[in-house]
């Protein structure tokens, strides 16, 4: 009987051990999309486990009528589909602020959110995603649902 629990223990822990993923350390680069008007993000990964990681994106635009900043914190879980693909899914939320230069009007926002993506890790280290990022908000400026879909580029080290 032992033996039996022995074997399927490391039947069991070879399995793990194979569907595990392999997520990096840090990874650093761009995330492409509307950001609710901000345009792209500076996006950072870093590893909380071995299939959990906690991703800050930070958008800045800066133009001739607005002044404005988002920052996104997305804790996210990590599941391998196949081969070098693995989709992804995470909730968080964040902080952002907005100033008409023409009016002078200015606004502090607050917003909850999730994170549902495919990523592809390549041999180099590059990886790339398309993700779908809705988002629910807290003020007069940014208010209800608002949603993003964005390619991402990150250097993984």
């Amino acid at each position: 009987m032992k033996k039996t629990f022995l074997l399927i223990g490391f039947l069991f822990a070879a399995v793990v051990t194979t569907n595990a993923q392999e997520i990096s350390n840090n990874a650093l680069g761009l995330r492409f999309g509307d950001n609710s008007g901000l345009g792209g993000e500076i996006s950072y990964q870093m590893k909380m486990g071995e299939s959990n990681r906690l991703e800050l994106d930070l958008g800045i635009r800066n133009n001739k009528n607005f002044d404005s900043f988002k920052a996104t914190g997305i804790y996210q879980w990590v599941w391998k589909l196949e081969n070098r693909f693995n989709w992804y899914a995470g909730v968080g939320g964040g902080v952002g602020s907005w100033k008409d230069k023409t009016s002078g009007n200015s606004e502090t926002f607050f917003f909850g959110g999730g994170d549902i993506g495919i990523e592809y890790n390549f041999d180099a280290p590059v990886l790339i995603s398309l993700d779908y990022r809705p988002e629910f908000g807290f003020s007069t400026y940014y208010t209800g649902l608002n949603s993003d879909i964005a390619l991402s580029v990150r250097f993984q080290f």
